[in-house]
């Protein structure tokens, strides 16, 4: 209800692209009504709107709900062919970039840490850098519906936004778990290597074996119900298989989406099933969207801060913005000799790195350590700048940098 209220507001009254506003709109009022609590503290509206959100587990419902379905349709839609062409630029700014980001991001935010007299060991600055380096697709790409760039630019934005969450979640995996350790003690290089090579190639393979095996069932049959109904059944199972033997779900549906997206037109879907197909999955991406946003802003009701995180909380900001570019910087620089990027390539990836609802999932998902409270305002403080802030300049900085 509040979703479909805030988004028809947005649209007659506001302006703002959907999902931005809805999320605007949802923090709002989420600060209203935080500061009528503070005014009137007998009040129980504050309390019932919180219980209800509290009913939502945000981590459960992102992680393990909104966001195999969310990345299936965006892979859906990315030209295969095209993303083949882009391959090395995707590639390296998901994985080199990742790791350059993590890096800065952690060091940068446990000395500034050190400033101020928060309390975060390295092990948990690594975990922070790990869940805010990668760039959320869900923003990116509703963000990208609202912005026209040339299509090599788009495919670098999308594409890399799709690996991207899929390796920083493992990245983000195999570092909690060295940071929460095993009985007290760390993980070894070898068991480090190992997590991330079962979770991020075993994914990939899986995502390949399931999304074939689904691509040839389509093949068989022309009936759009059917059709559709195997691909709910492709993102479900293989999220939760991938899941259930610790490979990474994330990468499993990106690249089974590819293949059915790529493969699917040329010749298992008529027309017809291609029409239902892709509309279902557009609709489907844009109703959790929206709700994804939603929750986001409402997600300020539950997760109450201490004012003494708040220097740490703005200064996250500007480090996470210098670890993206240099994740940016570093391998464009190293491909220009073998590949063309668009002009303003650099500034334009690197303002559009937008973070989301994953991060903040990823951020409630530690442990109740004595990190978790700083942790969890620098990551919220560092998704609202990049979708709004960044989000809404965007535009703005295309139309000045791209050419």
């Amino acid at each position: 209800m509040l979703t479909a209220t805030f988004g028809w507001i947005n649209h007659r009254l506001i302006g703002l692209p959907h999902t931005i506003g809805v999320l605007a709109m949802s923090l709002v009022a989420s600060l209203v009504l935080i500061g009528i609590e503070l005014a009137v503290p007998d009040i129980a509206l504050y309390e019932d709107l919180t219980g209800l959100v509290r009913r939502v587990d945000f981590q459960d419902a992102v992680l393990d709900g909104m966001l195999a379905f969310l990345l299936f349709a965006g892979a859906l839609h990315v030209d295969l062919a095209i993303l083949r062409r882009r391959a090395w630029a995707v590639g390296s700014m998901a994985t080199i970039g990742v790791m350059i980001s993590t890096v800065i991001v952690s060091v940068g935010f446990w000395f500034a840490a050190g400033a101020i007299g928060a309390n975060v060991s390295f092990a948990w600055a690594l975990v922070f850098g790990a869940l805010i380096s990668l760039t959320d697709p869900v923003a990116v790409l509703s963000t990208l519906k609202e912005v026209q760039v040339p299509e090599t630019l788009e495919i670098d934005m999308a594409g890399e936004s799709l690996f991207n969450d899929g390796v920083g979640v493992v990245v983000f995996t195999v570092l909690l778990a060295a940071a929460v350790g095993e009985g007290g003690g760390g993980l070894s290089a070898l068991q480090i290597g190992e997590m991330f090579f079962v979770e991020a190639l075993g994914g990939a393979a899986l995502g390949i074996g399931a999304g074939f095996v689904s691509y040839r069932a389509m093949r068989a049959i022309d009936d759009y119900p059917v059709e559709v109904l195997i691909s709910l059944a492709l993102v479900a199972g293989t999220y939760t298989l991938a899941t259930k033997v610790h490979m990474s779900g994330p990468i499993a549906v990106v690249v089974a989406g590819l293949l059915i997206g790529g493969r699917g037109p040329r010749d298992a879907l008529s027309e017809e099933t291609q029409r239902y197909l892709f509309g279902f999955w557009t609709l489907i991406d844009e109703v959790l969207n929206s709700v994804l946003f939603l929750l986001i802003g409402l997600e300020v009701l539950v997760i109450r801060f201490s004012p003494d995180f708040a220097w740490l909380a703005l200064i996250a900001v500007p480090l996470v913005l210098c670890g993206r570019f240099f994740a940016v910087v570093v391998p464009v620089s190293a491909l220009r000799a073998t590949h063309s990027f668009v002009h303003g390539t650099i500034p334009v990836l690197t303002w559009g790195g937008l973070r989301g609802g994953i991060s903040i999932a990823l951020a409630l998902s530690i442990p109740e350590v004595a990190e978790k409270s700083v942790i969890l305002a620098a990551t919220y403080a560092v998704v609202l700048f990049t979708i709004i802030v960044q989000g809404l300049s965007l535009r703005a900085l295309v139309k000045h940098v791209v050419r």
